[in-house]
């Protein structure tokens, strides 16, 4: 009975298991089994010996408790041996015998890598925002705070995969007339040999030319890598594809050097469709569509091209690293092999890179580190006209701006900015309140803006401010407030800047402030008239940089009169110009001045 119920608790349903153990409970065994169980299952105890103040457990030898299993412990785990202590207990240890002078290896938690299978996969998370690597999965960044950007990366732990920058090497090294690693160190004038900055850069001619080498500095330098970001549809690849072109038509007719533009987005019938409606004729521009960078590299040797265009660079991959295209690591290697490969070559390489939701250039931070030139392309989404911001330049300044118009040509350069950002000719001030001109500088250059504001009764909690930051603008609001005597707690303000620029410095508080003043006051001002200064929390107006610049740019536009500080009257006079200098103190001294009727402020 005993056997068949050892032979029924085999089975997998759990009731029936339970069943069977109770009704085994009541089962009362024989003498004889009771002798032979207690002959071949020998007593294991517990119980507190006095003399060495601890609890002893008498365990019996493992060959009594299961005779016939002895060999295939051995056999499993030869390296573990039964032996006695000191009080004479059965204890387990390891032994510490060789056998045939090979030590026995040890147990590890870890599966051992074996010889022709695959390595072993690390799972590792990281956040595609900011590129840091963490050991478990987060809802938000621990350091860049962005939520729903961690994703599981596989890390190939036990593998030592090329680098980005061992597979340039390896691709150009027939390339270039000496060996890896034979370079010696050069002196400045053995570098320089007499060739002036720009002479030794690549020129692009026309306007459009002009307004792209102005935010390079001067030109494009060969052996530059050149990332260029901004918003999906604001014209990145158009950009590029036009400087292909200029630069192709550029190259010497006996030296022929083609420029190849490398799409990983595109097939080479789409790009080719895009170039013929941009009518680019020329014969030194190849197209080719791939994403493998090792592919890439074997394919333009023969070409040998003066400038490499990659779009995008979330696109392209190599081999050897883990990872899909687009992956942190995949992005930091292959920008790291084309940085080697533009180095090595002298070869311009321009990349096109994505945005992250925040506008950022999407992949690791070091992205932005590796390259030399970070161009950021900025438009409207219902607006023509593109700027061209350096926000890095290791060859030229960072203040310059680049302004385009976006035409079935393709990009048209803007030869008057200042044209793009008023209205036509100004001519509906006279009758249109809260309209009012500034000045702006960026980069080398100076413009003038309009902004509008719209006062209306309603609640004074409700603005809406575009092109201004609000910050400013509420500081603005507060001082006309607080030191003109305005009383705009009970309106409602809108501002806007006209053509969707933003305007980041302070030299517009006083456009801004007279645009408020013209709106609420409802008084048009003169189509003649430009304002240029900074506000203080005084009500005081100050002075900005480049006042000179700003007033000469106003006057060559054919504006009459200008309102700036009292500090800076003096020295604008002496610039010889036809314009009317209005210097002004404070606020109160600007809105007397200009708003010259008896109105009950």
């Amino acid at each position: 009975m005993q056997s068949t119920l050892r032979c029924l608790l085999h089975l997998r349903s759990p009731s029936l298991r339970r069943n069977l153990l109770r009704i085994a409970s009541f089962a009362q065994p024989s003498e004889e089994e009771r002798e032979s169980e207690t002959k071949r299952k020998p007593i294991v105890s517990t119980y507190y010996d006095p003399l060495q103040g601890r609890v002893v457990t008498n365990d019996p030898p493992m060959d009594q408790l299961f005779p016939s299993s002895n060999h295939q412990l051995d056999n499993f785990c030869p390296q573990v041996r039964q032996d006695e202590d000191d009080s004479g207990r059965s204890i387990w240890v390891r032994s510490k015998q060789k056998e045939n002078n090979v030590e026995t290896p040890k147990f590890s938690s870890s599966f051992a890598r074996r010889k022709g299978k695959s390595a072993k996969v690390k799972v590792l998370y990281g956040c595609d925002n900011c590129g840091i690597e963490l050991s478990q999965w987060w809802g938000v960044c621990p350091k860049c705070g962005v939520g729903s950007v961690v994703e599981r990366w596989p890390h190939m732990s036990d593998v030592n995969p090329k680098r980005g920058a061992e597979v340039s090497e390896a691709a150009v090294r027939s390339w270039l007339p000496h060996k890896p690693g034979s370079a010696v160190p050069k002196t400045l004038a053995q570098v320089n040999m007499g060739r002036a900055q720009t002479d030794w850069r690549i020129p692009l001619s026309g306007l459009f030319g002009m307004e792209v080498s102005r935010v390079l500095g001067g030109g494009i330098v060969p052996g530059s890598l050149v990332l260029v970001g901004g918003d999906p549809g604001v014209g990145k690849s158009t950009l590029l594809l036009q400087i292909s072109a200029n630069v192709a038509e550029e190259s010497d007719s006996d030296k022929p050097a083609p420029v190849v533009y490398v799409s990983g987005e595109e097939s080479i019938e789409q790009i080719a469709n895009r170039a013929d409606r941009m009518c680019i004729t020329t014969d030194n521009l190849y197209l080719y569509s791939s994403t493998d960078i090792e592919d890439i590299f074997d394919k333009i040797q023969p070409l040998r091209p003066r400038a490499l265009i990659i779009d995008s660079i979330q696109t392209v991959y190599l081999r050897e690293v883990a990872g899909s295209a687009g992956n942190v690591s995949q992005v930091r290697e292959c920008t790291s092999a084309l940085l080697r490969f533009a180095k090595d070559t002298n070869i311009p390489v321009f990349l096109i890179g994505h945005v992250t939701k925040s506008g950022d250039i999407a992949g690791p931070r070091v992205l932005e580190h590796i390259v030399d030139v970070v161009l950021y392309m900025e438009g409207e989404r219902y607006s023509s006209y593109r700027l061209l911001r350096s926000v890095k330049n290791r060859f030229g300044s960072t203040d310059e701006l680049g302004v385009f118009e976006m035409s079935g040509m393709g990009l048209q350069a803007v030869a008057n900015p200042s044209e793009m950002f008023l209205t036509d000719s100004n001519t509906e001030s006279d009758i249109l309140t809260g309209l009012a001109i500034g000045v702006m500088v960026d980069g080398s250059r100076a413009f003038a803006i309009e902004v509008q504001a719209l006062c209306v009764a309603g609640k004074s909690n409700a603005r809406h401010v575009n092109g201004i930051q609000e910050s400013r603008a509420d500081l603005i609001i507060s001082v006309l407030q607080k030191q003109a005597g305005l009383k705009l707690q009970d309106n409602a303000i809108f501002l806007n800047v006209v053509s969707g620029i933003k305007l980041t410095e302070t030299a517009g508080d006083l456009a801004v402030a007279a645009a408020i003043c013209s709106s609420f006051l409802e008084f048009p001002l003169p189509n003649d008239l430009a304002f240029i200064g900074e506000i203080g929390l005084g009500g005081e107006l100050r002075m900005v940089p480049r006042m000179d610049k700003r007033v000469m740019a106003v006057a060559q536009l054919g504006y009459k009169r200008c309102v700036v500080p009292k500090s800076a009257e003096k020295l604008m006079a002496a610039l010889n110009t036809d314009m009317i200098i209005l210097g002004c103190k404070n606020l109160k001294d600007m809105i007397y001045s200009v708003f010259n009727q008896n109105m009950e402020i």
